[in-house]
């Protein structure tokens, strides 16, 4: 059985969002996930061929100035076309720090995602304020919640 391929598509910046990557990565690759390979790429190394590679993804941003990152934004502009028709319904998870309210990043991503026509797994974490350890517990919960999807076959 060859193992299923989730791809982390994450803006990490500073510290703290590292923090969040790390505890995706976490929950993805947990002890009980036998048949998942986990890979992260920050957006502006990632690009279609990923996309094209992975059967799930998990997208990771900050809130900028009421909008995703410009990294991320780059990584769409780059990928949206090339894999628009080729990766329909593909299963995805997103979470957001933001540190205001996320509305306006939120809005953007499922917009862009409708568009894609990817699935969302679950609801859009946001993680808003300031920061608050109990962001890394939800983001580590996110990453092993898609593996665990993958690895099981319902997503």
């Amino acid at each position: 059985m060859s193992k299923k391929k989730l791809l982390v598509v994450a803006h990490a910046p500073s510290p703290n969002t590292q923090k969040l990557v790390d505890a995706v990565l976490r929950g993805a690759q947990h002890a009980d996930i036998e048949n998942v390979s986990v890979m992260w790429k920050p957006p502006l190394d990632a690009g279609p061929d990923d996309v094209l590679n992975a059967d799930g993804i998990i997208l990771g941003t900050t809130e900028n100035l009421g909008y995703m990152s410009g990294a991320l934004k780059d990584f769409f502009d780059r990928s949206y076309y090339p894999v628009l028709e080729k990766k329909q319904g593909l299963p995805c998870a997103v979470y957001i720090r933001a540190g205001h309210d996320g509305t306006g990043t939120q809005r953007a991503l499922e917009s862009i995602l409708t568009g894609l026509r990817w699935k969302l797994a679950q609801d859009i974490v946001v993680c808003r304020g300031d920061w608050n350890d109990a962001f890394i517990e939800q983001c580590e919960e996110l990453g092993l919640y898609m593996a665990a999807g993958l690895d099981n076959g319902i997503l």
